[in-house]
């Protein structure tokens, strides 16, 4: 009898070409995505006069660099001229591969990890690469998936495959149920803070149990996101009929026979009854409360009813000064100078629900900006009313992108100042320079929103969930 075998294995062994001596393993790429980051791997094939191996595996993105403001095309006259470059330089070189690339005038534009799912260009058991480390997101299908560096991405231009060690595996199982208020977001940030930021390096996480199942898509999306946050390589969860629910009539998931040829395929994609993991970790889902980041790393996190730490540490006194922060506090109550919704991790439909759930008919007391994962995800959001709520509110509706996660298309946070944000990041700078993070749901931050400061979203959402 053959091995148990876990998730991890079973994609990896479909995915290996062929092993080195040292163990490194020649791995086919199924989807590889790029973006505007992306310029110096076209560089090395021009220099190299190559072309690109596969052309139809592979997927142009404009996302970092998006400008959020305006509409279509016209989005790209309000950017700096530097931006532009970067945009247009993506465009050319996707146009002189003959890839299909979703720019600001294409009405599927928007963050890479948003659009690959919501296109179906993400399937269980496919292998998915691209130059973001990010690119865990699509391990919620049962892909495995992992960013890779500028010279990696030159290869799988150049090769259809990339070289990679493969990781020791982690299953975090979590048992129990979550409360009312509490999601994907707390769940993330809950387990980074417990094991650290380096707590699951050099592993591969598969997300199990009770709680995990009963995800949505959306949601299993952001849990696998924030697995880098951990140290992690990547994360993973074995589909089921909630990922079959959501591929099924997407633009590019198989029709017809190939649906169940697929649907055969993927019944595979879980993890054999009594094999072994290298390391387990089991989480009370029912006690996880909504959780903030206080710090300057993700895993400086703590339940929004906790107070701050004490400074025993010089890595906890420097975060503690960065922020602005006094050790002993409590957590909630801390001001905010404004809020961000969106980014990778927290820009799909049921976000903008989530945080709409808390905003509507209360008025914002801070500014903040409101971007959608896609543009197809903002006009769904339009045609559901999510805009006016926003708008209502006093926070700015724009355009699909990166935009304030990582600050490279002039949505910045100022010198100084507090945001409270559904992003992945919160390191010195990340929003701009001297900008400081807190991250929290999307729930989260609209609460923050409402009260001007940290704040416990439980008793906002009686009576609206």
């Amino acid at each position: 009898m053959s091995q148990p075998r876990t998730l991890l294995d079973k994609l990896w062994d479909t995915h290996e070409v062929t092993r080195n001596a040292d163990g490194a393993s020649l791995l086919w790429v199924d989807r590889h995505f790029v973006h505007e980051g992306s310029h110096h791997a076209f560089a090395k094939l021009a220099q190299r006069q190559q072309g690109v191996a596969a052309p139809d595996l592979t997927f142009g993105v404009v996302d970092h660099y998006a400008p959020t403001q305006g509409q279509g095309a016209a989005r790209l006259m309000r950017a700096s001229a530097e931006v532009r470059r970067m945009i247009e330089q993506l465009e050319a070189n996707c146009a002189n591969h003959n890839i299909t690339c979703y720019g600001l005038d294409d009405p599927r534009q928007g963050i890479v990890h948003v659009i690959g799912p919501e296109l179906g260009l993400t399937l269980p058991g496919l292998s998915i690469n691209c130059g973001d480390s990010h690119t865990s997101t699509h391990g919620a299908f049962g892909a495995l998936a992992f960013g890779i560096g500028a010279t990696q991405v030159a290869h799988v231009l150049a090769t259809q495959t990339v070289w990679q060690t493969r990781p020791a595996s982690l299953r975090i199982r979590v048992d129990g149920a979550l409360g009312p208020g509490v999601g994907a977001k707390d769940l993330a940030l809950g387990w980074i803070a417990k094991l650290g930021a380096d707590g699951a390096r050099g592993h591969a996480i598969e997300y199990a149990g009770p709680v995990v199942e009963s995800l949505s898509m959306e949601a299993r999306m952001t849990l696998c996101n924030l697995s880098i946050e951990g140290g992690a390589r990547f994360g993973m969860i074995a589909p089921d009929a909630t990922t079959r629910d959501y591929v099924q009539g997407r633009a590019h998931a198989p029709d017809g026979t190939a649906w169940e040829q697929a649907l055969a395929a993927w019944d595979d994609l879980h993890t054999d009854a009594d094999a072994r993991f290298d390391r387990e970790v089991v989480i009370d889902g029912s006690e996880i409360a909504p959780v903030v980041t206080w710090g300057i790393s993700p895993d400086q996190a703590l339940p929004v009813t906790a107070d701050l730490p004490a400074g025993d540490s010089d890595q906890t006194r420097a975060a503690l000064d960065y922020m602005g922060l006094s050790s002993g506090r409590p957590l909630a109550g801390t001001p905010v100078d404004r809020v961000f919704i969106g980014s990778c991790t927290n820009a799909r439909i049921e976000d903008l629900r989530a945080a709409a759930a808390v905003l509507s008919g209360r008025q914002a007391r801070v500014p903040g900006m409101v971007s959608p994962g896609s543009s197809q995800i903002k006009a769904q959001a339009e045609q559901e009313g999510l805009d006016r709520i926003f708008a209502q509110a006093g926070l700015e509706w724009v355009a699909s992108g990166c935009s304030m996660c990582v600050g490279m298309n002039g949505d910045l946070v100022a010198a100084g100042e507090r945001c409270a944000s559904t992003t992945n990041r919160n390191f010195r700078g990340r929003q701009g320079p001297g900008a400081r993070t807190h991250l929290m749901s999307p729930a989260m931050v609209a609460a923050a929103a409402v009260t001007g400061e940290i704040t416990d979203v439980r008793p906002m959402l009686k009576g609206r969930i």
